[in-house]
């Protein structure tokens, strides 16, 4: 796994006002979980371009008050609009002890199935895993060409030493369908949705009825 040094500077104060401050400064309020106690600190947005802007997972050390902690990027928070860094959580690594991360999936070869006419799916950019930091790859490389159309690749077969994979096995990361398929599909999951959403009226229902007859029992 490559590596990545970082600066970071110790926040004295927490807070939204503090946090908008170092946005307006060009800083991003940062978090650091997994040690002993947590740690707040902010850094430049801009040395944040070498580990977002890719598909690979680096090993970070982030020096903070002279002190180098071992981390990986955990989460990180966009603004909605200006797609500026709000936030970002880092994990602080242990020796021994697994972390818990998503692996961006990077497709190989080309589908014989596309070029008979079908659609290459990507449903799953990134796996979530759990494993030692020495034992994580960078990235997850599938390779595609030998999906026709009708074929798909699941979770379970994939594999990686020394990594438990934490989805369901049988989640398809991609495939090759016909149009017709797709909109299958896609129907599938606008009827799965509006069931939801009628769940989600009828509680709201049950809720105002409870009240109103908390209302006639006063």
């Amino acid at each position: 796994m490559k590596t990545v040094s970082m600066s970071g500077s110790p926040r004295e104060n927490v807070g939204k006002k503090d946090a908008k401050r170092l946005r307006k400064q060009g800083d991003v309020p940062c978090v650091m979980y997994g040690g002993k106690d947590q740690v707040h600190f902010s850094m430049s947005e801009k040395s944040f371009k070498p580990i977002i802007f890719t598909p690979e997972v680096y090993l970070l050390k982030i020096t903070i008050n002279g002190t180098e902690i071992n981390a990986i990027l955990q989460d990180i928070q966009y603004h909605p609009v200006t797609d500026k860094i709000l936030h970002a959580d880092f994990l602080e690594i242990i020796p021994g002890k697994p972390v818990i991360i998503g692996l961006p999936v990077i497709f190989t070869g080309k589908a014989p199935g596309v070029l008979l006419g079908g659609i290459l799916v990507k449903k799953l950019r990134k796996l979530l895993i759990k494993a030692l930091v020495e034992d994580l790859p960078e990235n997850i490389l599938l390779d595609i060409s030998k999906l026709n159309i009708g074929n798909n690749i699941t979770i379970k077969e994939v594999s990686l030493e020394n990594v438990e994979f934490l989805e369901n096995a049988n989640s398809e990361i991609v495939g090759v369908k016909t149009a017709r398929n797709i909109e299958e599909e896609e129907e599938e999951e606008d009827e799965e949705g509006a069931e939801g959403a009628e769940g989600a009226e009828g509680a709201e229902d049950a809720a105002e009825g409870g009240e109103a007859k908390a209302e006639a029992a006063k």
